[in-house]
């Protein structure tokens, strides 16, 4: 296992919330769950991501859910919050309820209900870099249509506003603009079908969804990628590939839970409820999920 020198460094688990047939989240699984992952070797969590369904919790539940995670969590092992917000007030709202309850970082998407400019984003990390906590961004422009392009990135990183950023745009190039613009600029991966190529470019962590159903190997996978064992991490990479390059974005979080189910961890019910798989779909993630399982996956 690699070593770690910051909080977000490692195989950090944007983790599915459990809830039960009338929709409630149940923390009780999902404390049960926290200490899973921890206990397969993943280095953390990132809790109301959107896996976690954080858009439709009330406040209380979405306190709760980073509260219940913290309780759960062991020594060293990272608790990131996500904060997105509609706006910047509400998201530093959040930044100081992660500070308060003792998150060491928040995860933060830009401005996601418009196409916002540059002085927008800007301003959006500003404000909440006036919490005091650290803030990895998160560069999503598949879904937030706002691109954090590497020049805003360092723009970002020299105001101070930001430590790192989990860059999901899939563009591999990307993490050598970077370090070209904002050298001391950590890049995680987010795009999971690029992975190894960014953890062997020197991306120092990874936030994804499947260690959610397939813990042990995906840290396998970062740990041989981070110590530039290839004869171990590309056969594993293989193997994984079908299911880390899912990209039907409005069934992510059906294909993530159903490979839970299909492993034996339970990730409980959408909500609101999502779009279902085809079942081309359902067959393809179950396909991959149970090859995986059969090779040694876990």
């Amino acid at each position: 296992m690699q070593a770690r020198l910051k909080p977000w460094h490692g195989v950090l688990v944007a983790t599915a919330l459990p809830m039960d047939d009338r929709l409630d989240v149940d923390l009780e699984r999902y404390a049960e769950h926290i200490r899973w992952l921890a206990a397969e070797g993943c280095h953390g969590v990132t809790p109301n991501g959107s896996l976690g369904e954080y858009q439709t919790l009330t406040d209380d539940e979405r306190r709760s859910v980073v509260r219940a995670a913290l309780d759960a969590a062991p020594d060293g092992f990272t608790v990131m919050p996500g904060i997105a917000a509609y706006g910047a007030l509400e998201a530093r709202r959040w930044a100081e309820d992660a500070a308060e309850a003792g998150c060491p970082a928040v995860m933060l998407l830009p401005p996601n209900a418009y196409r916002a400019d540059e002085r927008a984003v800007v301003d959006h990390y500003r404000e909440v870099a006036k919490v005091g906590v650290p803030v990895v961004a998160y560069n999503n422009p598949i879904d937030t249509k706002v691109d954090l392009s590497p020049a805003l990135l360092a723009r970002l990183h020299a105001e101070g506003l930001i430590a790192g950023v989990k860059e999901f745009s899939g563009d591999v190039r990307r993490i050598y603009q970077i370090a070209e613009l904002a050298p001391d600029l950590d890049v995680l991966a987010g795009s999971d079908d690029v992975t190894l190529e960014l953890v062997i470019a020197g991306a120092p962590g990874w936030i994804s969804g499947y260690p959610n159903a397939l813990p042990r190997s995906c840290v396998e996978l970062f740990d041989a990628a981070a110590a530039g064992d290839l004869a171990t991490a590309l056969p594993l990479y293989r193997l994984l590939h079908p299911l880390l390059r899912w990209d039907s974005k409005v069934e992510f979080v059906q294909a993530i839970k159903l490979s839970m189910d299909i492993v034996g961890r339970y990730g409980g019910p959408c909500r609101p409820p999502r779009a279902p798989l085809t079942g081309e779909q359902e067959r393809a993630v179950r396909e991959a999920t149970e090859r995986a399982v059969a090779a040694g996956c876990r």
